[in-house]
């Protein structure tokens, strides 16, 4: 088969201007070179198509392709992610990961978060601020948690994200208003434990591939799975496979939100105890990050034995499932 892969290079958006933290969803050149070399490894022949701009002009020029590996992140709007699967279902071309649909509502954390409320998933209460206009919440108590409503790779997330009173929570409202142009996300803090849930597969074939603790080294905990922990990793983060039970109790909850969401293939979800140790649902990342060495759900699976190849594997079958040719 010949399988185009779409993506979004970190190092040309740098090049045009953007900074490191408005990049940080974007893909470094060693993992489209993991990828690529992972697809081939198949026995497939490659395609490296690159952004939503080359994918357009392939299109136009009458390039096709069997199937289509994505992973571009886009760069504008609050369905970004989106925009790759949308141009690919208009052309019938068949693609990895979740439909537009889903990638528009996972990426808008209220959006998600409303569908899992509706299927009776526990998550924290929340509530969605568009402007600092009669900026009350009565719903739930401090403390509180702010973040961009539609962001990755932990971007506005830092020490001013937990908040204790109103005042803390306008000014980090106010700042992320500002900084990131788009509404917040004000949810209930929850004190527990931390885990990201590996999935693989569609509908009822989908299964957990592990559960993963994220625990914070040092004072760290104070701030949360921010961005800078995330890329000082190595130093700040602590990555373990989940016991037993709490295998067992995040896995029900993933498998639950996964179906209910109708993500496909591969992916992520997000879980944070509340002070009672029930997991409550934070987000779903239908479109992980995919760097074998310090991305999520790559992590997650070395914990488990599952190799890179063996994930690239899994990921292209589960599409190819869906594909009659």
């Amino acid at each position: 088969m010949h399988i185009g892969i779409t993506y979004d290079l970190r190092s040309a958006y740098l090049e045009e201007g953007y900074t490191k933290e408005e990049t940080a969803e974007l893909d470094e050149a060693e993992t489209i070179e993991a990828l690529d070399q992972a697809i081939k490894a198949l026995g497939h022949t490659t395609e490296r198509i690159g952004s939503i701009t080359s994918l357009v002009r392939k299109l136009a020029s009458g390039k096709r392709w069997d199937l289509v590996f994505n992973i571009a992140e886009g760069m504008n709007g609050l369905s970004r992610e989106a925009q790759v699967p949308a141009l690919l279902d208009a052309y019938r071309i068949p693609y990895t990961f979740s439909d537009p649909m889903v990638l528009a509502i996972a990426l808008h954390k209220g959006m998600a978060k409303r569908i899992v409320r509706d299927l009776e998933i526990p998550t924290p209460k929340f509530k969605i601020i568009r402007s600092l206009e009669n900026l009350r919440i009565r719903s739930f108590d401090y403390p509180m948690f702010v973040k961009p409503v539609a962001e990755g790779s932990s971007k506005g997330i830092g020490l001013h994200s937990k908040v204790e009173n109103h005042e803390q929570l306008k000014n980090s409202c106010a700042k992320l208003l500002l900084e990131f142009n788009q509404p917040v996300l004000v949810e209930q803090y929850l004190p527990g434990r931390e885990f990201t849930v590996g999935m693989i597969g569609s509908g009822e074939k989908a299964r957990v591939l592990g559960v993963m603790e994220i625990k914070l080294r040092g004072d760290h905990h104070q701030e949360g799975y921010t961005y800078l922990n995330k890329i000082n990793y190595k130093e700040r983060v602590e990555y373990k496979l989940a016991s037993e039970t709490e295998t067992a109790l995040c896995s029900e909850l993933a498998i639950k939100a996964w179906r209910g969401l109708e993500c496909r293939d591969c992916g992520r979800v997000d879980l944070k105890m509340d002070a009672h140790e029930v997991p409550n649902f934070l987000e779903v990342n239908p479109l992980a990050g995919l760097n074998p060495h310090y991305s999520d759900l790559p992590i997650l699976c070395a914990l488990k034995g599952i190799t890179y190849p063996e994930l690239i594997k899994m990921i292209v079958e589960s599409a190819l499932s869906r594909v009659s040719f």
